[in-house]
């Protein structure tokens, strides 16, 4: 399994269609995390599993999706409604019912992965304003078996391999 994961693109269409050229048919599945300050229907998202944002006016994009891929079910959720900048504990929760092995999530603008009661927890930071000091980011997942590669990029495409992760 390939997955791109993209958050809080804030109206940024150029960055979404420029992922899609370099990705699509590549992945699995492209994601989006939600504050893409874009209508459901926009063509910028065609093609992403997309989640609205606390910055989301259109109300058509769903507060949180479960995606069946390959042998995995993925949560995605922005995270402001779970207070992911308090604690992950609520979207963990979340998860745990929804019996999800991958949970993506956007809302705080800083990148971040870890196993948490084998599950994968990842925010890929933003793609426009990201914070804390970091550049403009996406990710990259592979699973093969029960291994997770986690791969970050800026958005020029460049690994940021200080954080690259692997989770077994």
């Amino acid at each position: 399994m390939k997955l791109l994961i993209v958050s809080d693109s804030h109206g940024n269409r150029s960055a979404l269609e420029n992922l899609k050229v370099k990705y699509e048919g590549i992945v699995d599945a492209m994601i989006h995390c939600g504050d893409s300050e874009l209508k459901a229907d926009d063509p910028a998202l065609n093609g992403f599993a997309v989640v609205g944002g606390n910055c989301d006016l259109d109300s058509r994009l769903p507060e949180e999706l479960v995606l069946k891929i390959k042998e995995s079910t993925i949560f995605i959720a922005h995270g402001h409604l779970l207070q992911i900048k308090s604690s992950l504990m609520n979207i963990s929760y979340r998860a745990k019912e929804l019996g999800a092995d991958c949970v993506f999530f956007g809302h705080s603008h800083l990148l971040g992965a870890e196993m948490i009661d084998g599950k994968l927890f990842l925010n890929p930071g933003s793609i426009l304003l990201p914070r804390g000091g970091n550049e403009k980011t996406y990710a990259i997942v592979n699973k093969k078996d029960s291994v997770f590669n986690v791969h970050f990029y800026n958005d020029r495409h460049e690994e940021l391999k200080q954080y690259r992760r692997t989770f077994e």
